[in-house]
């Protein structure tokens, strides 16, 4: 069979071979030459990314990806060291190595002993072994970095993120999900309050830091003086901050995405703040936050009318704040209240009636409606997506 295939054109072979899934594709590319260059195609791999299973992959296999134009890589399994794919590949621009749990600190020092000035991506998610050691190693060679994945990393410190701010001044995006040892000191590092000792990374654009469960207001205070440039900022799940942390973020003018979910601790007292603000939010999420009421719709509508998407689910929330919010929100265009039990179709009524712009609703678990509010909803001009539970009725299905 070999022997037949072979004879094919490379551009057929390679079409038969994309195919296969990964496992199937690193088996292959094992029997000869011919089937290993198509199996590695370039429209295998999608233009300039390749995922690999690394206790597979031949070490000669790299520089042959190096040579057909691949510069991303997602690294599946590891159980080969990960110098091959560094050394093999010296322009890389893009590593993905989530999910890799036997990665080390040992094995990512091996990898990077000089410096990789093409690397912008690094995704380290879930790679739990990892310690600030590997961050030292990383602010060291890997300068140029702007993306930095560290979710779930529970070993990962403030000393870890001092290192990071000494060395990666161009970072624009940093993940710190659930990286549980994390406090305000860290944070103050990254916002370069500690200047004697770091910079800081004060070009960061995305920040991250859901369920980082020891931060509390005094972190807002060092990321609004900090980190100036900041256009999204996730803090869900972060229980230990509160209203009073609102007021430092509310002049924050280069924010545009707040994630407040399930912060226990913010009231109708934050949202008062942040609308009092100079902010221009575009998106806000207070989800699951039991103390959001109808006067913090009141207050968003007074402050934050600019919004395009707002997340309520499981707020406290009824047709009364609905309709104090309506008549100032044209520019909404995805409204989140599931699981929001006081809305009845009065409040789906108001809705049509003023947020004609609106794409998509979430209505999952909303008890008191019926089918007259909902066909009120179903006529809004511009809506797509309309969530009632476990399905999502889309603009074919509202049309039929």
């Amino acid at each position: 069979m070999e022997t037949h295939i072979s004879c094919l054109f490379p551009e057929i072979l390679a079409m038969i071979f994309s195919y296969l899934d990964v496992r199937d594709k690193g088996r292959v590319a094992q029997v000869c030459v011919t089937w290993r260059d198509a199996s590695y195609h370039k429209s295998v791999w999608r233009g300039v990314e390749a995922k690999l299973h690394l206790r597979r992959a031949n070490p000669s296999l790299f520089p042959s990806l190096q040579a057909r134009g691949i510069r991303r890589v997602q690294i599946l399994s590891l159980r080969r060291s990960l110098s091959y794919v560094i050394q093999g590949m010296p322009n890389i621009e893009s590593l993905n190595l989530s999910g890799c749990y036997n990665l080390t600190d040992n094995g990512l020092g091996h990898a990077f002993v000089q410096e990789i000035p093409s690397l912008r991506v690094l995704n380290l998610s879930l790679c739990k072994q990892i310690t600030d050691s590997s961050l030292g190693r990383i602010a060291q060679y890997l300068k140029n970095l702007e993306v930095l994945e560290l979710g779930g990393c529970s070993n990962i410190t403030n000393t870890g993120l001092l290192l990071i701010a000494w060395g990666l001044h161009r970072l624009k995006s940093l993940n710190l999900r659930s990286c549980r040892h994390v406090s305000d000191v860290g944070i103050g590092h990254l916002a370069g309050m500690t200047r004697s000792a770091a910079e800081g990374c004060l070009n960061l654009e995305h920040l991250t830091l859901q369920d980082c469960q020891k931060l509390t207001d005094l972190s807002l205070k060092h990321v609004s003086k900090g980190l100036h440039k900041l256009k999204v900022l996730n803090l869900s799940f972060c229980g230990g901050i509160s209203d009073a942390g609102m007021i430092h973020l509310s002049h924050m003018t280069s924010l545009w995405s707040l994630n407040l979910r399930s912060c226990d601790n913010i009231s109708d007292t934050g949202a008062m703040h942040l609308a009092m603000g100079t902010l221009r939010l575009s998106g806000l999420d207070v989800s699951f936050c039991d103390k959001i009421g109808d006067q913090s719709l009141a207050y968003i509508a007074q402050g934050l009318y600019q919004l395009k998407s707002l997340s309520l689910c499981s707020c406290h929330i009824s047709d009364d704040g609905i309709n104090r919010m309506v008549r100032q929100m044209h520019e909404l265009r995805t409204l989140n209240i599931g699981q929001c039990v006081r809305i009845t179709d009065k409040g789906l009524e108001l809705i049509a009636d003023h947020l004609t712009q609106l794409v998509g609703i979430d209505l999952y678990g909303c008890t008191k409606i019926t089918k007259r509010g909902l066909e009120r909803i179903t006529q809004l001009p511009c809506l797509k997506v309309l969530n009632l539970g476990l399905w999502e009725m889309t603009e074919s299905e509202k049309v039929r």
